[in-house]
């Protein structure tokens, strides 16, 4: 069984959505004889992370109330390098995504060192045909899901569906297919989004 790490490294120069310099990670050390200690500033939105409905809604839930089952599980991995601009509903119509599923977009995203003001990411038909497809969440490899939407159509239309959106995968070493997840955010409580530790397996699990 091969394990694939597709976390983003946190470190104080890593890419940050729009490299906004409010959203670089701080991390201070100091050392006390033999004794190191670290602490670090962080926004939640860093690098690999989670949204919670409470990002988009006033009154939404918070990160811990994600139940951790549906981060533990099968997923499908989709390639959509091809797809410019965004990824659309024709994009994506054809695809074998069933009810229940979590769907993991890799696309030419996967190659950007840093922050890419034109990434691709899910537009709101596509977001509207996730929805209505009943699937447990989907995931892209950029650090916003959506970019240039008024409104944040595709943010909403999915997590007032109960779908969970998982931001900042790096797969470029990862082929299309079925692959067993573990995806790990911290429990913090009460927050809009947390980062995580995302693994896939290419074996099923249980």
């Amino acid at each position: 069984m091969k394990i694939y790490d597709v976390t983003a490294p946190i470190h104080s120069d890593m890419p940050v959505y729009k490299n906004k310099p409010e959203k670089k990670p701080s991390i201070k050390t100091d050392t006390n004889g033999h004794v190191t200690e670290s602490r670090i500033s962080i926004d939640l939105h860093t690098g690999t992370h989670v949204d919670a409905p409470l990002h988009m809604f006033n009154e939404g839930e918070t990160i811990e109330t994600i139940d951790i089952k549906q981060l533990v599980r099968p997923v499908k991995v989709f390639d959509l390098t091809d797809a410019e601009e965004n990824i659309s509903y024709d994009d994506i119509k054809d695809l074998d995504i069933e009810e229940n599923d979590f769907v993991i977009f890799k696309t030419k995203n996967s190659w950007d060192e840093g922050f890419n003001f034109e990434f691709i990411y899910v537009a709101a038909d596509a977001a509207k045909h996730l929805a209505e497809k009943k699937i447990a969440g989907v995931a892209i490899d950029a650090l916003g899901i959506e970019r240039a939407q008024e409104g944040h159509p595709t943010h909403r239309t999915l997590m007032g569906n109960g779908v969970i959106i998982m931001e900042g995968l790096r797969l470029k070493d990862i082929e299309p297919g079925q692959y067993f997840m573990v995806a790990a955010p911290l429990n913090i409580q009460k927050t809009d989004a947390s980062p995580a530790r995302v693994l896939l397996f290419d074996e099923m699990i249980g």
